[in-house]
């Protein structure tokens, strides 16, 4: 029988004292408090289940099974969407210029991420965390049969507007709910994020090779159709456990009162314009990349500015804020190496890679689920690894900076076989995502953890959303820089790519102490 949390404190005292000891702005933050409280833990909420799944609240496994089949979903389509865009009519695709089809595929990627700041806000001032999520998981399935149904360029533009508006709500909102499973000091709250991220990573796993199959079989509208399936399949598992999540998850942190609820209109019909707007105009300048990249930055930008001149905010809060800033910068330069898997590493497997077992040749969307199984293998081992040092493991800062080392070094493992007159051995590639997968789990469920750790009172949703604005620079970027790669002269862009983060790692080394300062005793 599991034993209810006893309501403590809801983990805010730091917050709470900080603010008191402010006269001039007690009343502001005090109110800002009250709406946001129970935003990170469950402990204020008798009756939830201390274990239950694996040894953590049973409702993660409710929100594991979501996003298993929703990253089934996300990743199948990405697995075979770079070349639906630039295979020729003959082979089933669109025929579009391989470089401007790689732009498309990183702008998509970074519009996903971008469009977690709707996703956000919709649900820290609007419906709540569960409700946007939940909605989310709808347009996404309608983004897919849209790709599915719709032939041509007006199914890719609808669909992937779809996917990427609900793509982005779900984000936001699956891991801030995660966070409400949680006390902010729960010793198992790193632990639990790996192991929600090892539900991404079995739909990962899964989603390409159903997808690429059928690709090469049925062709590229039964791919699609498929991720539609399988997002149906996580919608009707969640919608059967969704009213049990502790209560804060349904409520609004910060809403909207009186007249600032008309603002909820032209906000989100804004965000679909501007959307539109922007992949109209990058489609017909062939620079939605940089478009796409623009509009993350300023954003961001916009974020932090906000955060940081919000006076309700105590100072422990502005100074956690401010030490994401340089691991934000971090997260994005990872990023804009990992994505290529979508971009570079997906025409590197189509034409540089020996895919043959025998006389047989498997499909090149398959290589993207290696990074997945290695995820399923090694997520559970570093959880276990962290849970059991505790505060004797190396901090946040130091996480990050040893990923980008490692993702740096995997773009030099290419250079012995750069300008090969042969096609390059799978066993190279393998070695090259298993390391890909080390930096991975170095930074990204860590970071999934820290922006709910560092998020302000005021914020909780947001600064999840933020987060992701890193992964949208970078993922747009991935889609920037691989155009560079040139098959016929391929040691420049590997040593370019691999020193440039490697440096970056060294740099947040040297620096981490600093950072850890600002993080006011978050690990």
């Amino acid at each position: 029988m599991s034993t209810p949390i006893q309501p403590p404190d809801n983990g805010f005292t730091e917050a709470r004292a900080n603010a008191a000891s402010d006269e001039t702005s007690a009343a502001r933050r005090s109110a800002a408090s009250e709406r946001a409280a129970g935003a990170f833990g469950s402990a204020s909420h008798p009756g939830t289940p201390i274990r239950g799944f694996f040894g953590h609240p049973r409702q993660l496994g409710v929100l594991f099974m979501l996003e298993m089949w929703e990253r089934f979903s996300f990743y199948g389509l990405q697995g075979i969407l770079a070349y639906y865009i630039y295979y020729s009519a003959e082979k089933g695709g669109l025929g579009i210029d391989q470089g401007t089809a790689l732009g498309i595929v990183g702008a998509y990627g970074g519009t996903v991420f971008l469009m977690t700041i709707m996703g956000a806000w919709v649900a820290d001032r609007v419906l709540g965390r569960e409700k946007t999520l939940f909605i989310s998981g709808i347009l996404i399935m309608l983004g897919h049969l849209s790709l599915a149904l719709i032939p041509g360029a007006a199914g890719l533009l609808v669909g992937l507007v779809l996917v990427a508006v609900g793509s982005g709500g779900l984000k936001a909102n699956a891991t801030a709910v995660v966070g409400t499973l949680y006390e902010r000091e729960d010793p198992r709250r790193d632990a639990g994020f790996s192991i929600f991220y090892m539900g991404v990573n079995t739909g990962a796993l899964i989603g390409p090779l159903v997808t690429g199959l059928l690709k090469d079989t049925k062709g590229f509208h039964w791919g699609f159709g498929a991720a539609a399936v399988g997002m149906a399949i996580g919608l009707v598992v969640y919608a059967m456990g969704r009213r049990k999540f502790p209560e804060h998850a349904y409520i609004p942190s910060n809403p909207l009162v009186g007249s600032q609820r008309k603002l909820i209109a032209p906000v989100i019909l804004g965000g679909f314009a501007v959307m539109g707007l922007a992949l109209w105009f990058g489609l017909a300048t062939d620079s939605i990349d940089w478009v796409v990249f623009t509009i993350a930055v300023v954003a961001a930008v916009a974020y932090f500015a906000v955060m940081l001149r919000d006076r309700d905010l105590s100072d422990t809060e502005r100074s956690r804020v401010k030490a994401f800033i340089p691991l934000f910068l971090a997260a994005t330069l990872f990023w804009s190496l990992f994505q290529q898997q979508f971009t570079f590493i997906a025409v590197y497997s189509d034409q540089r890679l020996d895919r043959h077992i025998g006389s047989w040749e498997f499909p090149a969307s398959w290589v993207q689920s290696i990074n997945s199984v290695f995820v399923i293998i090694f997520a559970g081992v570093l959880s276990v690894i962290w849970t059991k040092l505790g505060n004797r493991a190396p901090g946040t800062p130091k996480k990050f900076s040893l990923s980008l080392v490692i993702v740096g070094a995997a773009y030099l493992v290419f250079l012995p076989f750069a300008n090969g007159a042969s096609l390059t051995p799978v066993l190279v590639l393998v070695l090259v995502l298993f390391l890909f997968t080390m930096a991975e789990l170095m930074l990204s469920p860590i970071g999934l953890s820290l922006a709910t750790k560092l998020a302000p009172l005021k914020y909780p949703t947001q600064m999840v959303a933020l987060n992701f604005l890193a992964s949208s620079i970078g993922t747009t970027l991935a889609g920037t820089v691989s155009k560079y790669y040139d098959q016929h002269n391929e040691a420049p862009y590997f040593i370019t790519v691999g020193l440039t983060s490697i440096l970056g790692g060294v740099l947040l080394f040297v620096g981490s102490k600093a950072v850890s300062k600002r993080m006011k005793g978050v690990l």
